[in-house]
């Protein structure tokens, strides 16, 4: 965890320190409209095993489109904009507009794990990785992304062994393990994910 500490660290007193603390009050000054939220929800869909900076694109294209498109209209769509998964994911989201107007409420209700479970659990195409996507994108800090590459930093950092899958159990442990590197570092979750981010792919994304 020192190596891994010290990069982090090198890294905060660069220049792209200055990109990631933009880009993080980005997130923690979402404005929470029932559109931006659901726009967000179906981008957090659209990234499982799939490129960011596409789904980016592909979020900005449609706008609105994720509520009113017909599921064919967006399984269209999402075909013109070379997406690989275009029906599961459109059918995904169609499903999830019955909750278009609940999530406010859902997000007044709930906090901690009780927040980032009932997305577990109510939205389609959600495991806790793009629960915790979500969340972060709107403002929320203390949720960790854990996808295959923060797995992959983690492993050649030799902070964790390669999980066989990632289940809910090895998610948690795997967060407990990055909430106290965020600790030392004096980060949140949810910013410390970008500087991890930025030390795998070299890039700023959200």
């Amino acid at each position: 965890m020192d190596s891994l500490i010290s990069k982090i660290n090198a890294l905060k007193k660069s220049e792209i320190s200055k990109q990631i603390h933009k880009r993080y009050n980005q997130f923690l000054n979402f404005k929470k409209t029932n559109h931006n939220l659901f726009s967000e929800l179906c981008f957090c869909i659209l990234t499982a095993n799939y490129n960011a900076e596409k789904a980016i694109v592909i979020q900005n294209s449609l706008k609105k489109g994720f509520i009113y498109l017909s599921e064919s209209q967006l399984v269209n769509a999402l075909k013109k904009q070379g997406y690989r998964y275009p029906n599961v994911r459109a059918k995904y989201i169609v499903y999830n507009r019955k909750y278009f107007f609940d999530l406010k409420n859902v997000l007044k209700k709930y906090s901690g794990d009780d927040l980032r479970k009932w997305f577990v659990k109510n939205i389609k195409g959600y495991s806790y990785k793009e629960a915790s996507h979500f969340l972060r994108n709107i403002g929320y800090e203390d949720y960790a992304i854990i996808d295959f590459h923060i797995v992959d930093l983690l492993i050649k950092e030799n902070i964790i062994k390669k999980p066989k899958t990632l289940t809910p159990k090895i998610y948690l442990q795997i967060e407990k393990k990055l909430y106290k590197l965020g600790k030392k570092l004096n980060l949140s979750l949810g910013e410390l994910d970008l500087y991890l981010w930025y030390l795998e792919t070299g890039k700023i994304l959200k």
